[in-house]
C-alpha cells in the first residue's frame, strides 16, 4: 500500500469568532495556507496510486473558491483549519475514493490533519 500527497497553496483572510477578548485571531487577519491531500492505495497499471493530473479539480477549487478570499464569506462555520480540513475532506472524498487525509497549515509551524 502506498500513500501519495500533493500540496496546494492559497492566501486568504479570516476571523475567528467567540474567542476571549484580545485574542489575536479574533481580529481579521490573513495567512499563506498550505493544503495537502493524501491518497492511499495500490499502484495501478500505469505505475501510480493516482495520477497527480487527476487532482486538477482540487487545484481549480482552491484557486477559484479560496485564494485571495475572506474565508468567513466562503464558509458558514468557524474558519479554523480543523473545521476547514474536515469540510474539504468531505467535499472531495466522493470524487477521490483513495483520499485518506487532508492537512492544512496556516503557518510553517502549525498543522492540522483530518482523516477518517
Amino acid at each position: 500500500m502506498h500513500t501519495i500527497s500533493k500540496e496546494f497553496y492559497f492566501s486568504a483572510s479570516h476571523q475567528l469568532h467567540g474567542l476571549i477578548q484580545g485574542h489575536p485571531c479574533g481580529r481579521i487577519h490573513g495567512h499563506n495556507y498550505t493544503l495537502r491531500v493524501f491518497l492511499k492505495g495500490d499502484i495501478n497499471q500505469e505505475g501510480f496510486v493516482q495520477d497527480y493530473n487527476d487532482l486538477k479539480p482540487i487545484s481549480d477549487w482552491v484557486d477559484q473558491k479560496l485564494d485571495h478570499r475572506h474565508l468567513n464569506e466562503v464558509f458558514n462555520f468557524q474558519t479554523s483549519v480543523e473545521n476547514m480540513s474536515k469540510y474539504i475532506y468531505d467535499l472531495f472524498k466522493p470524487q477521490f475514493p483513495l483520499l485518506c487525509a487532508i492537512e492544512m497549515s496556516e503557518t510553517p509551524k502549525t498543522n492540522c490533519r483530518y482523516e477518517e
